[in-house]
C-alpha cells in the first residue's frame, strides 16, 4: 500500500483532538512527524527500525502510539 503523508486539510482535523502539550518539561516532538512515522509503519507494514528518520526518532512514535491508544 502506498503511504501518504497527512495533508494540510487532514491536520486541521487532527491537531485539535489531541492532548495538549505539557505545561512543564520537556517540550514534546513533533505531534504531526510523529503521526506521520506512525502512519508510515502501519501502512507499510514495516518495522519501528525501518521508520525513517524524517518523522523523528522511533521510539518516541511507539510510545506515542502506545498512549494514544490506551
Amino acid at each position: 500500500m502506498e503511504f501518504r503523508e497527512i495533508s494540510d486539510e487532514q491536520w486541521k482535523f487532527i491537531k485539535p483532538r489531541l492532548p495538549p502539550q505539557p505545561i512543564t518539561g520537556r517540550k514534546r516532538a513533533d505531534d504531526r512527524k510523529v503521526i506521520n512515522g506512525i502512519l508510515f509503519v502501519l501502512i507499510t507494514g514495516c518495522r519501528w527500525g525501518d521508520m525513517p528518520v524524517i518523522y523523528g526518532s522511533r521510539a518516541t512514535a511507539w510510545r506515542r502510539l502506545k498512549w494514544w491508544s490506551e
